[in-house]
């Protein structure tokens, strides 16, 4: 698969496949410009290689790698980049193989033939890719991967095992730690509980739980939403310094 937001890029890509087929047959069986549309073809498409640009809009090449290896059968990734030599060296480093933009045919045979050759995979070295803000989350739902826009999630709260994402529509269960979450995006959400962290954007106001007495407690008021989040004790001076509706 090849994946570039440019479609001369692609086409090159495509022309060079075409020439290295005689020492190293291949097929491409689908193309896309961003890493959503990449993510949709891996469900019509069996990809053992992806060609990943990494800037690109939506969804970027870094992002898009972490996301192929919530799917059953992930694909070896190889990124394509104009990025100046020190970012390749972070690459080099990373030992997820790369080509630099413009894209050689001897050079691109011969990262295909490290992935043929059983060199590391992406899966292998997930911890060692560079690290990236994420705009979606990933949701396994009914043998799917649903991604779940970040910017559309109002809450996130501990739930057993899981961690359920809150948008306007519905509820998603992530696999994910509340406290992983809290630690990429800080910027983002904040902590209310022990158990959920709010959108900082999505806190309309806050009001008591109950009588003006020393057992009343806060509870945020959510744009969209007729519920509302508790805050712990703990947490109030912290929540009333960081956000801009106060409480009084």
């Amino acid at each position: 698969m090849i994946v570039d937001d440019e479609a001369p890029a692609r086409a090159r890509l495509r022309d060079l496949l075409a020439d290295i087929r005689p020492q190293l047959p291949n097929e491409v069986v689908a193309e896309a410009a961003n890493g959503l549309e990449a993510l949709a073809a891996t469900d019509l498409h069996e990809v053992d290689i992806a060609l990943v640009d990494i800037r690109m809009p939506r969804m970027d090449g870094i992002e898009l790698a972490s996301h192929l290896l919530e799917i059953a059968h992930p694909p070896s990734v190889i990124f394509v980049t104009a990025f100046d030599a020190y970012a390749v060296k972070a690459f080099e480093l990373s030992a997820l193989d790369y080509l630099l933009k413009p894209v050689r045919a001897q050079r691109l045979l011969a990262a295909l033939l490290k992935v043929r050759e059983g060199r590391p995979t992406l899966a292998a070295q997930r911890h060692r890719l560079p690290p990236t803000a994420r705009t979606h989350l990933s949701c396994h739902e009914r043998g799917r991967v649903l991604l779940v826009p970040v910017v559309q999630i109002l809450y996130f709260r501990a739930d057993l095992k899981y961690v359920v994402a809150r948008t306007r529509e519905r509820e998603f269960l992530l696999d994910e730690s509340l406290s992983h979450l809290e630690q990429e995006f800080g910027a983002q959400f904040i902590r209310l509980h022990r158990s959920v962290l709010a959108a900082r954007e999505a806190i309309a106001g806050f009001e008591r739980s109950g009588p003006d007495d020393v057992d009343a407690q806060w509870q945020a008021i959510l744009h969209g939403l007729p519920e509302k989040l508790p805050v712990s004790r703990r947490q109030w001076p912290l929540v009333k310094l960081q956000t801009r509706h106060p409480g009084s």
